[in-house]
């Protein structure tokens, strides 16, 4: 029986396969980072034209979909944890007296145990994507955008113009939230509202006293005979 040959194998060896959809979901969540704190030499060449949104053809759309789903999903169930844990955290200088006393008491316990389930989310994405900095804009930026959306982050939409060289169909694949296209109610047409200025209108340009069309004078009584 055929097993385990779901999805499309993109005309790619298995781990070329896995290889391109980890390569393009790392970039569409390093595209949520944020390059204005860089310096210009630290920034890359090409930077991305739209916060989270990747163009590629649709069929790699549809299978790296998922993977960015589920990424997004581990991380936000992390989340929680993670502010658990920051609240519980020492702020004291790392290394220093503080510290060690905050080391070794019942409350770097008590942290220990807010953050296993973090430290966990992220070794799992590390396996999933391989790239460190898309974990950390993952969880810093993207995970607390729809920690409280209950799936559905990303959307595909198919582009009209093909891809030039072979005419594939391309396709966008972004996240929600960002670049939402809100729809307009159209104003429905009042006629009556019109109608209504454009007589009082006609009225004032009506001389005053022209009631009606003028009447003959009345023909003056002849005398008896």
């Amino acid at each position: 029986m055929r097993h385990r040959n779901k999805g499309r194998k993109l005309g790619r060896h298995p781990n070329h396969q896995r290889a391109l959809l980890r390569s393009l979901a790392t970039a569409l969540i390093l595209t949520e980072q944020d390059y204005d704190d860089l310096p210009a030499d630290l920034k890359p060449k090409n930077l991305p034209k739209v916060k989270g949104r990747i163009v590629t053809t649709i069929q790699k759309a549809k299978e790296v979909r998922p993977l960015v789903e589920k990424c997004v999903a581990i991380a936000c169930r992390a989340v929680p944890q993670q502010d658990a844990a920051e609240r519980l955290e020492s702020d004291a200088e790392r290394h220093s007296e503080a510290w060690r006393a905050w080391r070794h008491s019942e409350d770097w316990q008590a942290w220990n145990r807010a953050i296993a389930p973090v430290v966990n989310a992220r070794r799992r994405l590390l396996r999933l994507l391989g790239d460190k900095q898309a974990v950390r804009v993952l969880f810093g930026q993207v995970a607390p955008r729809f920690v409280d959306r209950p799936g559905g982050y990303t959307r595909i939409l198919r582009l009209a113009t093909p891809r030039l060289g072979d005419a594939g169909t391309r396709a966008i694949l972004e996240f929600v939230g960002r670049n939402d296209r809100k729809r307009r109610r159209a104003i429905k047409p009042t006629f009556e509202a019109e109608a209504a200025p454009a007589a009082g209108a006609a009225a004032a340009a009506e001389p005053q006293g022209a009631a009606g069309p003028e009447q003959p004078p009345p023909a003056a009584e002849s005398p008896a005979t």
